[in-house]
């Protein structure tokens, strides 16, 4: 199915019913499990009118018609862009990084697998990558692999591309940058870097709904659901938990946003430090 195309047909002020609230909020956790809650009107309607305006829809009511028949589920993931954060950075909340670096690696003998799980626009794997370079050298020969996933195709475009301006940079190390990145100006004339091909080959992006069928097998070392879990209620929470901690080995970590923790879930994690945990 096609949207019409017609900017013009957008109404200046679309309004926005409870019950195409309730619509929105519905599609929402059926699909991809977050939880919209009430209060949140005023938002929906400033950031899906710009879909509406692009899309040249006149109304919600179209707009909702298009994405619920729309088989490639590419505006749902514009929808779920438009309403949720992708905030994101290099070395984000950084102690995570130091416990691996000082104590999960040190303690690994075999083939070394870490999933990013939410990964939004590729910082948080790419960081990983430059940390596994770093500790084990010579990784085509010590076997590490990164998967790194997000539901939304657009910030997963950006993390495949691997190239990030300037400013994005300003936390990552100066020798992690001569090591891992090449320093380009692109089209504009802004200066960018480019991941390596030692960085890309650590990674392996792919689209996701954490919410559907994962066909990864596991085991994993360290599981990174970092900030995302706040979108999603305790339901849904307590299963993710659940299939986190049977894809992980004995030992291995997962890792939580520091804003989240697993206090009101159960689960069978033993508590290490703020938002990490062991199986």
């Amino acid at each position: 199915m096609a949207p019409p195309h017609t900017p013009t047909a957008v109404l200046a002020d679309c309004e926005l019913t409870p019950a195409q609230f309730a619509r929105i909020t519905g599609l929402l956790y059926e699909h991809a499990g977050i939880r919209m809650r009430e209060g949140k009107e005023g938002l929906v309607r400033a950031r899906l009118t710009k879909r509406l305006r692009k899309l040249g829809l006149p109304d919600f009511d179209a707009y909702l018609t298009f994405v619920e028949q729309e088989t490639s589920r590419r505006e749902f993931a514009e929808m779920i862009d438009a309403l949720t954060t992708n905030k994101t950075s290099f070395l984000r909340e950084a102690s995570h990084f130091d416990f691996l670096r000082d104590d999960v690696f040190p303690q690994l003998r075999g083939p070394v697998r870490i999933w990013s799980a939410g990964c939004s626009s590729g910082e948080e794997p790419y960081t990983l990558a430059m940390l596994c370079q770093d500790a084990f050298g010579d990784s085509a020969a010590r076997d590490v692999r990164i998967l790194a996933t997000d539901l939304s195709h657009r910030v997963l475009a950006t993390a495949k591309a691997g190239v990030y301006p300037d400013e994005t940079m300003a936390d990552v190390p100066s020798e992690w940058l001569r090591k891992y990145w090449v320093r380009k100006t692109d089209h504009a004339g802004r200066v960018v870097y480019e991941a390596q091909g030692n960085l890309r080959r650590l990674v392996h992006f792919a689209k996701l709904n954490l919410m559907e069928r994962w066909p990864m097998q596991g085991p994993f070392d360290a599981i990174l659901c970092r900030n995302v879990m706040i979108y999603f209620d305790k339901a849904t929470q307590q299963e993710l938990v659940e299939r986190y901690w049977a894809l992980l080995r004995p030992g291995g970590h997962l890792f939580v946003g520091h804003s989240e923790s697993l206090t009101g879930l159960a689960h069978r994690f033993r508590y290490v430090q703020p938002a990490l945990y062991v199986k």
